[in-house]
């Protein structure tokens, strides 16, 4: 039995802001290109503005008014982003036969999402994570948030086991090393498919 925990963004539901900017902002953004300096712009590899929120530090309205004064963007623009995002955040298919496959297999799974507390609240809405998950933590409701040392740790006291024992599933490869860092075994998320390789190349799955 093995304690596997998922990211959230971009590993269990859809998270690219290149391809989401070009959606919400196509006058802005007319290719990935131009959303990927877009998005490097507006969340700041969620270490400012969109960061604190992502970290329960400062609430919706504050981090729209950030972004706005940092960029020069109109209010408005940047609310619209803010407004779009539970839209954006997709069930993947294949990420819930993973889960599926993993809870009929016998291995317990956590998640250990940096996800700003009413985006939290969305997901918990329209999806069963209970019937999912033990356990998880979101880092705007713990006030912390991956890579840092601490999220870490505050996880592996809620979870109840060791954490050489945890396996994270990933998207951002800083997630990663900091995980290992802690003790944690991972693998770097690059779609189900190749998940599902992965823990079948574990043993964790036929």
């Amino acid at each position: 039995m093995a304690n596997v925990v998922f990211d959230f963004g971009g590993v269990l539901f859809r998270w690219h802001p290149p391809s989401f900017l070009a959606r919400v902002w196509p006058e802005r953004v007319p290719n990935l290109e131009a959303g990927a300096a877009v998005a490097a712009q507006f969340f700041e590899n969620y270490g400012g503005d969109w960061g604190a929120f992502d970290q329960g530090l400062i609430d919706e309205s504050t981090v729209v008014d950030r972004v706005s004064a940092r960029t020069g963007w109109p209010r408005e623009d940047v609310q619209q982003v803010v407004d779009s995002v539970p839209q954006e955040l997709q069930l993947q298919a294949g990420t819930v036969s993973l889960i599926e496959d993993l809870k009929r297999a016998g291995h317990r799974l956590f998640f250990l999402s940096n996800m700003p507390e009413p985006l939290a609240d969305h997901l918990e809405q329209l999806h069963p994570l209970n019937d999912w998950f033990e356990s998880g933590v979101f880092s705007g409701r713990v006030k912390h948030s991956k890579p840092r040392a601490a999220v870490f740790e505050l996880a592996v006291t809620r979870f109840g086991v060791p954490a050489e024992s945890l396996l994270l599933l990933d998207d951002h490869p800083v997630n990663i090393e900091a995980a290992r860092a802690c003790g944690w075994q991972a693998e770097l998320f690059t779609g189900a498919a190749a998940a599902r390789a992965a823990l079948q190349a574990r043993g964790l799955l036929l």
